[in-house]
């Protein structure tokens, strides 16, 4: 009777439904779990955008501080070069030494030494912004924004850090949890099946119709069900002890930073009143007092130098500013609907340049 239909009388054809009743509390619960989860993907999407904007300007500014550091050079060298001329058509006259030629040429060496080195970092600089902003990061960059101000303010810090986009995502991941802990509390109540079946049998026999309803015992809740709720009870209290870590970590780095930029606003502020007029004028002294034959020509490049190693300074403090700036511009969005956008390597104003 193998690979026979009929000859087995007991052979029978059967057709069957089964459908299986959810209660409308936990079909909610479920309802609610997905939902959650879709915010939590949301408020992901909002952490990674604003890293993103914060890496992308951080790019920016480098690229931008190093166009400023290689023109800064380049007339540096220039006027070198007018020295180093003079220098030596003083030396075809009898009025200057070989040594004095010497140290001129010395002088140029290390300016190109320098130019080369920040050549390098500018052709890095560009690589990191296209990395960001793709083939627009070889067009001209436009006026930066300014850097002296920023949105956050320090008697407000303890309130909008709660809107920090990793706090959003712990916030989510909180609701998450909670909504699979009523999930896991609706569990214990038991989902009924109905099924109905229509058998067909052979000719001796009439057809048969079957009718039945599945209803699971929830034996033993106290090793099962209570054990899944208490589990997902428990990550809801580790996520909220995980968002308050956070909250700390994150409000001790922003006061280090908002520390760090005014600190570093004042330093910019004594170079522009004190350090850079100061080298300038011994510069000028020095000059006069060459040009009287009251000091060698090593003591006015010396003081040239001084005068381009303090810009040079003043331009890496204010790019590491800027780099702080831009972490707390970008810090917490100001509008969650339309968020500023990021300074475009174009020639526009400052204010649509802004971050």
């Amino acid at each position: 009777m193998r690979y026979s239909l009929t000859d087995d009388f007991m052979t029978m054809r059967s057709l069957s439904l089964m459908q299986t009743f959810t209660g409308s509390e936990k079909r909610q619960a479920r309802s609610v779990r997905y939902e959650r989860e879709a915010e939590a993907a949301s408020s992901l999407r909002s952490m990674q955008t604003a890293r993103l904007r914060a890496q992308t300007a951080r790019a920016w500014f480098d690229r931008y501080f190093q166009d400023q550091m290689q023109g800064l050079l380049q007339r540096q060298r220039e006027e070198a070069s007018r020295v180093s001329e003079a220098v030596e058509s003083a030396y075809r006259g009898g009025r200057s030494s070989q040594a004095d030629v010497l140290a001129a040429h010395t002088a140029i060496a290390r300016i190109d030494d320098r130019l080369h080195e920040v050549r390098a970092e500018l052709t890095n600089a560009k690589a990191l912004l296209q990395r960001w902003v793709g083939e627009a990061a070889s067009k001209p960059l436009g006026i930066p924004p300014r850097i002296d101000s920023t949105r956050l303010a320090k008697h407000q810090l303890s309130h909008e850090i709660d809107q920090h986009p990793d706090i959003a995502v712990m916030n989510a991941r909180e609701r998450v949890a909670l909504a699979e802990a009523d999930v896991a509390g609706q569990e214990k109540n038991a989902d009924w099946s109905w099924s109905l079946m229509y058998s067909k049998r052979g000719s001796r026999f009439g057809d048969m119709v079957s009718l039945g309803v599945s209803i699971p015992l929830q034996w033993d809740q106290g090793r099962k069900q209570d054990r899944e709720l208490a589990a997902r009870l428990e990550r809801v209290e580790q996520v909220r002890s995980e968002r308050e870590e956070m909250r700390r970590a994150h409000l001790f780095e922003v006061q280090r930073l908002l520390a760090n930029w005014r600190s570093n606003l004042t330093r910019l502020e004594d170079y522009d009143k004190t350090l850079i007029p100061l080298a300038a004028k011994r510069v000028q002294a020095i000059e006069a007092a060459f040009r009287g034959n009251k000091a060698p020509l090593a003591a006015v490049l010396d003081a040239q130098r001084m005068v381009i190693d303090t810009r040079l300074e003043r331009l890496r403090i204010e790019k590491q500013t800027a780099a702080w700036w831009a972490e707390l511009e970008y810090l917490i969005p100001a509008d969650p609907v339309a968020q500023p956008t990021t300074p475009s390597p174009s020639n526009q104003p400052a204010q649509e340049q802004k971050p």
